[in-house]
């Protein structure tokens, strides 16, 4: 799977759906430099038991970044990988709305995070929760956030060289099709 220009790579798909997994194994088949670049913040003891548990099923064999809202700026001055893991996308975007973001903004910070990818010297896979298939969110943070999460999705998924997206354990590739299995696609 090794490209001479960057890869981009979207994962997608409910909680526990296997998405995390995926990307770790794309990443592995894409570069030997890997950089995992995690943006959630440990804000309580089961957050910070949940990126532990992250960071032992992840191995030693991506060196870890945490950023939880700098992340284009990371990505341009940090070029000492082959390809980066971005987990997750949707936990970004809390991070940047809660932080007091307009959703405006974010829809720009999205728009400089896909430009960096793109024209990055890494392969790149990003990793991000569906929001949008339950009930509407109950207040007007949670209807921005699963927006502003539609947004995003749409903006990485049109420039992305791959889109994967887990449903009843199964993991797809939607892009490019015909979709099948992410099982029968890896080794």
């Amino acid at each position: 799977m090794q490209r001479n220009s960057p890869h981009l790579i979207l994962v997608g798909g409910g909680a526990r759906s296997g998405k995390s997994d995926l990307a770790l194994a794309l990443a592995r088949r894409l570069g030997r430099r890997r950089l995992f670049l995690a943006t959630a913040q440990a804000g309580d003891d089961e957050m910070r038991e949940r990126i532990g548990r992250h960071r032992r099923t992840r191995g030693a064999d991506f060196r870890t970044l945490e950023e939880p809202l700098a992340v284009p700026e990371l990505l341009r001055q940090d070029s000492d990988h082959d390809v980066v893991v971005i987990d997750c996308l949707t936990l970004w975007l809390a991070n940047l709305l809660v932080g007091g973001q307009e959703a405006e903004s974010v829809g720009r910070r999205v728009a400089e995070l896909a430009d960096v990818l793109r024209q990055g010297p890494a392969h790149a896979v990003v990793v991000t929760s569906e929001v949008g298939l339950g009930l509407v969110p109950e207040t007007p943070l949670g209807r921005t956030f699963r927006d502003v999460a539609g947004l995003a999705h749409q903006r990485l998924a049109a420039q992305a060289d791959e889109v994967y997206f887990g449903a009843l354990g199964v993991m797809l590739r939607l892009k490019p099709g015909p979709v099948v299995a992410a099982a029968e696609v890896l080794p």
